[in-house]
């Protein structure tokens, strides 16, 4: 088990999981410094955040759009790779079968 301050990790856990999870409780609270200093009005404030939420769920809907894209675009090629590997292998497995 690698320990790393006062946290320490399992040998079972994702890596990749707990960067996420640090990662946006860090955005988290950058977040909520940037309101509390922020230079601007209170109407303003709130109006930055409504365009930055929208853009960002833009954003992410967009990359739910690509994340689709290519999904199918892989289960084309599987299907694709499927069937021409199939086509080369079946006269292979009725000699083989040929030969019992």
């Amino acid at each position: 088990m690698a320990r790393f301050g006062l946290y320490e990790r399992s040998e079972g856990g994702s890596q990749a999981g707990t960067a996420l999870a640090f990662l946006f409780i860090g955005l988290g609270i950058g977040a909520l410094s940037a309101l509390l200093f922020a230079p601007q009005s209170g109407e303003k404030t709130r109006k930055l955040i409504r365009r930055k939420y929208e853009n960002a769920l833009d954003t992410v809907e967009d990359w739910s759009d690509q994340a689709g894209d290519v999904w199918e675009k892989s289960v084309d090629y599987a299907k694709d790779t499927r069937d021409r590997v199939s086509e080369k292998v079946a006269p292979m497995a009725k000699a083989a079968l040929r030969r019992d």
